[in-house]
Parts: structure tokens; sequence; C-alpha cells
């Protein structure tokens, strides 16, 4: 989950830098690179353990349940509709 958190904030959220939206008016800050890092894998963090407790866990059974009844109907048909676009 640290390893996750880690690439995303590196990834997607600017890694060490600060929000240039919010503190874009400071000239001097004494927040360092590895604290902006800490912050915002903190918050993701949170986020991560908030949406698992929030969410509901599924068994295997349902789970292959979903995926074959849902979500490979859906899959096919989006592959079909992007095939017919084409033609």
């Amino acid at each position: 989950m640290l390893l996750m958190c880690a690439c995303t904030v590196i990834f997607f959220l600017g890694g060490w830098l600060k929000p240039a939206v919010l503190f874009s008016n400071f000239k001097i800050t004494l927040i360092t690179g590895a604290i902006w890092f800490n912050i915002k894998m903190i918050f993701l963090i949170f986020l991560y353990v908030w949406i698992r407790a929030a969410l509901p866990r599924y068994r295997y059974d349902q789970l292959m349940n979903l995926g074959w009844k849902v979500f490979f109907p859906i899959s096919l048909s989006y592959l079909l509709l992007i095939f017919f676009d084409f033609i």
C-alpha cells in the first residue's frame, strides 16, 4: 500500500513539488520536498484506507459472477462498438 501510494505521488501528483495552485504566491517556504511528498502520501493512504473500509467486500464467487455476467458483456459490446465504428 505504501509503495502504491508513493508511485501514485511520483507519477500523478508531482512527487516532491509543492502544489502550485495553492502556494504559488509564497516565495520562501519552510516545507521541503520530502515533507510535501510525505503529506501527499499520507493523504493517499488515508483515502485508500477510507475507501477500503467504506466499500463492501465481495466473495470470490460474487467477483466471478460480476466479471462474467456484467463486465464481460460490457467489454464485448464496447469492442463491437469500436469495431463497427471503424468499418
